[in-house]
């Protein structure tokens, strides 16, 4: 096998900013994501029950290239989607030129949630597939939630997606490589195959994930694409803490979509917020 180009974020050592990075990484992969991702179905119920007992207007953080936003646009709900990545934007913005039947529906934004001026308030904000996560500092969590506040309808209501931090926590970190996917690119029709390194820092609740994409062309040559990401676990008390510091509180809390109790062995921690004086 031929070897080829290698392709990653060699800026990003000088990017500062969390978020800037985290957008860096999707705009490196964005061309993957769709198919990578495909069957990522399992929450797509949970939010359309959500969106049937709350309304619209609705606000998808991180909504990436669409995923969640066409879903609830597509069963008539008005959905804003909000992204710091250009790359996944561009596909997201162009999904949507091919779906004239979503244009008065779905909505999408190019910006960073902690300084966004949000057109509107909203009865359901989602956070959906750990976009939380990439918030990695109390100020800067404590900086978002403020701002949902700020434009979630009076009886709005924010939804948290988290993996469950205390499960992950429990099992050995060992550092090894893994081949997490294999998939073909549609647009190329190319083998792809993804890897994952990833580092876990307890102290600071961080985990350090290196994606390797290795897209095979069919004459032979291999091309990588490097990309690393920084994700932060939240602990369900710390949650609490958050919101109630921002005016905010937690009005159920769930280990899975299906609206099962959370407990330390859920694979994830969904949390349903409201504003704290209701």
């Amino acid at each position: 096998m031929a070897s080829g180009a290698s392709t990653g974020l060699c800026g990003t050592r000088h990017m500062s900013d969390p978020i800037e990075r985290s957008a860096a990484f999707y705009n490196a992969i964005a061309r993957y994501y769709d198919a990578e991702n495909e069957h990522k179905l399992d929450d797509l119920p949970f939010y359309s029950s959500l969106a049937a007992e709350h309304g619209d207007p609705i606000l998808d953080i991180g909504c990436g290239t669409g995923r969640v936003t066409f879903h609830l646009a597509a069963e008539g709900y008005r959905v804003h989607g909000l992204d710091l990545a250009r790359g996944m934007l561009e596909r997201a913005e162009r999904k949507l030129r091919g779906r004239a039947d979503l244009r008065d529906f779905a909505m999408f934004y190019h910006g960073d949630a902690l300084t966004f001026t949000f057109p509107t308030r909203y009865k359901l904000i989602l956070l959906p597939y750990n976009a939380f996560m990439h918030f990695h500092t109390a100020q800067a969590q404590r900086q978002l939630l403020t701002r949902l506040a700020t434009c979630l309808a009076p009886d709005g209501l924010i939804v948290f997606d988290l993996p469950n931090a205390a499960e992950v926590f429990s099992t050995q970190d060992d550092g090894a490589l893994r081949l997490e996917r294999t998939f073909i690119e549609p647009e190329s029709g190319n083998l792809v195959m993804q890897q994952s390194v990833s580092a876990l820092d307890r102290v600071e609740q961080l985990q350090h994930i290196t994606w390797i994409y290795d897209e095979i062309s069919a004459d032979g040559i291999l091309r990588r694409t490097v990309a690393p990401l920084t994700l932060r676990y939240v602990f369900p008390a710390e949650l609490d803490l958050l919101l109630e510091l921002c005016g905010l509180a937690r009005f159920e809390r769930m280990g899975d979509y299906d609206g099962s109790p959370f407990s330390e062995t859920s694979s994830n921690l969904i949390v349903l917020a409201t504003h704290k004086d209701l």
